[in-house]
């Protein structure tokens, strides 16, 4: 359908193949600085989000993954985060500590309160408990402190993890709209995915310049639905790809009982 004419889409006509071939709802896409901006927003947010999100999980999930003998107070930091994944204190809360603060309507509003998620660390900290513990004894024995210990030992050994769980925090980075609908108050800031939102599931053509409008009544809105979900999925199949024989590693791993 994004591939296809407008009258054979709204004809219903469409099926496996493009039909009157044309590249327009890519060209409205991107011919719009809106959309290139708001791309470049969310390039940003991935490339600061992924790295930030994956050091804190990791400098939060290795100290919770030693024993109680080394960390007394482990169990209580686990129920912590648990209780945190069972009760949201909900949006108002939420909003509050962003505005208060100061990270309101910047680029840190989309990367900051959604740093450490609970889910991924208790993936990893599950992973690394279930490493031998003869190798990090070992290297004790030897004086490596515990950063040590990690980089060298914990991460290279938890490379199919830590691949699954930078999938999962670029798919959420990359898709998600609804916070920058929230925090984010400057239209040069919004990510791509809130800016196709505005436009195409709740378009307010009062906030469209007179060449947004005139493509926007020249488009079906199905054809351009489609281009949509084709541009936003794409980086996403570019990226499976070099992340998959780690998740193949990751299965095989799980599936192999001692």
């Amino acid at each position: 359908m994004s591939l296809s004419d407008n009258t054979a889409v709204s004809a219903g006509r469409v099926a496996l193949w493009p039909v009157g071939f044309t590249l327009f709802s890519y060209e409205h896409i991107f011919r719009n600085q809106t959309f290139l901006n708001s791309a470049l927003v969310s390039v940003a947010r991935v490339l600061l989000g992924v790295p930030i999100c994956m050091l804190c999980i990791i400098c939060v999930a290795y100290p919770l993954s030693r024993s109680e003998s080394q960390f007394p107070a482990r169990k209580i930091y686990v129920w912590i985060f648990l209780f945190t994944m069972l009760f949201n204190a909900g949006l108002v809360p939420t909003y509050m500590i962003v505005r208060t603060t100061g990270i309101y309507d910047t680029i840190w509003a989309l990367i900051l309160p959604g740093a450490v998620s609970a889910f991924n660390m208790l993936i990893l900290m599950n992973f690394i408990r279930n490493l031998p513990a003869e190798l990090t004894e070992a290297a004790m024995i030897d004086g490596a402190s515990h950063t040590m210990i990690l980089i060298r030992i914990i991460l290279p050994l938890s490379k199919a993890v830590l691949a699954t769980l930078v999938l999962f925090t670029f798919v959420y980075h990359w898709n998600s709209y609804f916070d920058g609908i929230i925090y984010i108050n400057n239209k040069d800031l919004k990510p791509m995915q809130t800016y196709l939102q505005s436009i195409l599931v709740r378009p307010d053509l009062a906030r469209m310049d007179s060449q947004e409008r005139e493509y926007f009544f020249r488009l079906n809105l199905r054809s351009l639905k489609a281009a949509q979900i084709f541009v936003t999925v794409m980086p996403i199949l570019l990226v499976y790809p070099f992340l998959q024989k780690y998740f193949t590693t990751g299965i095989v791993l799980g599936s192999v009982k001692g």
